[in-house]
């Protein structure tokens, strides 16, 4: 299982725990100390990231994120960048 976790300048948390199976993210779960409206969005985000190789930048992590999100979607004290941060920091220190 691979973890990576990010404090946005705010102070929220932001945590990442996945696996990589063929040089791809699986069983992707985002969670932490932020809020989110709807709070159903967040699976978006976790699905957003399925399936996405394990050598895309973060910048790709977070288009990914950003695509799969509705207009009417508020991140609260995080953002698909933060998340991105995270799920980079994952893969890179293990």
């Amino acid at each position: 299982m691979h973890h990576g976790e990010y404090k946005t300048v705010g102070g929220k948390l932001v945590i990442a725990d996945f696996r990589i199976r063929d040089d791809r993210l699986c069983d992707v779960s985002v969670s932490g100390d932020f809020f989110l409206e709807p709070a159903e969005a967040l699976e978006n985000i976790n699905q957003s990231l399925e399936g996405l190789p394990a050598t895309a930048s973060q910048e790709a992590f977070a288009a990914a994120i950003l695509r799969a999100l509705s207009p009417d979607v508020e991140m609260i004290g995080f953002s698909p960048e933060a998340v991105a941060i995270a799920v980079r920091r994952g893969i890179d220190e293990s």
